[in-house]
């Protein structure tokens, strides 16, 4: 029996990246894994190659759209049974300086990376509280503890998904729902080589030189960490940032 048997993950932006690779880990830890992405397509894809339908199962899901989060938890507790296991990792960016930006890209980027993980934290709470038991693990960003040239809005949020995540651990103590966050420093996937295609690989190239480790974090790396907060030896840790990034931040 591996350590997370009998429980039920959903994980958000679970169809790439960081998301895929955490889906990957907790199954392997022996999870039932629910893959949400607002691509079908990509979750469908991801669930497909981790296992059984009984086991992985692709859920189409919007985190922006409270409504439609509510009925996606709604659809997977009335397959599988309750979340005990929630990763908030569906996330969105793009670098420019901030004076460049537009509302409407404000607007998307709160909608991703702040709303939607907090749509995701009410539509699972209940069900956390009821049984006094739970896992809450949100993926933010070093982004959020020292600033990122050309990420205003974007580490705002992030910083905002900490200040957040501390308060609903305080809350959800005394129902033994743990609420954690990780804050990953540049990492290898397709969101970041997006924004170097788009132009900005000197500035991610300066990010990579400046980890004391010397290269990007691989998104497995990340999902250890996802592993780590979702099991048992976690149970009496809540409202704690760690940072896995190489020693690129080094809080204190």
């Amino acid at each position: 029996m591996t350590r997370l048997t009998g429980s039920i993950a959903l994980v958000t932006g679970g169809g790439s990246g960081i998301g895929r690779a955490t889906c990957e880990r907790l199954a392997h830890d022996g999870a039932r894994v629910a893959v949400a992405d607002i691509d079908a397509t990509a979750a469908a894809t991801v669930a497909a190659a981790l296992g059984a339908p009984d086991s992985v199962r692709p859920l189409a899901m919007d985190i922006g759209d409270f409504a439609g989060v509510g009925a996606a938890v709604a659809e997977l507790r009335s397959a599988w049974g309750p979340v005990d296991i929630l990763v908030n990792c569906a996330g969105w960016d793009r670098m420019e300086p901030f004076r460049d930006n537009t509302p409407e890209l404000w607007s998307r980027l709160i909608d991703i990376n702040l709303r939607g993980p907090i749509h995701c934290c009410r539509a699972v709470m209940d069900d956390m509280t009821a049984r006094n038991s739970g896992k809450i693990i949100s993926i933010s960003s070093d982004a959020a503890r020292v600033g990122s040239s050309g990420e205003a809005v974007y580490s705002a949020c992030k910083g905002g998904i900490i200040s957040f995540s501390k308060t609903l651990a305080r809350e959800l103590a005394r129902h033994r729902v743990t609420v954690n966050v990780i804050c990953p420093g540049p990492t290898d996937t397709p969101l970041l080589r997006g924004m170097v295609e788009a132009g900005n690989e000197k500035l991610v190239a300066a990010l990579t030189r400046a980890v004391p480790f010397g290269r990007l974090a691989a998104p497995e790396e990340i999902a250890a960490a996802v592993a780590f907060f979702a099991s048992s030896d976690a149970d009496f840790i809540t409202g704690q940032v760690l940072s896995v990034s190489g020693g690129l931040t080094m809080a204190g």
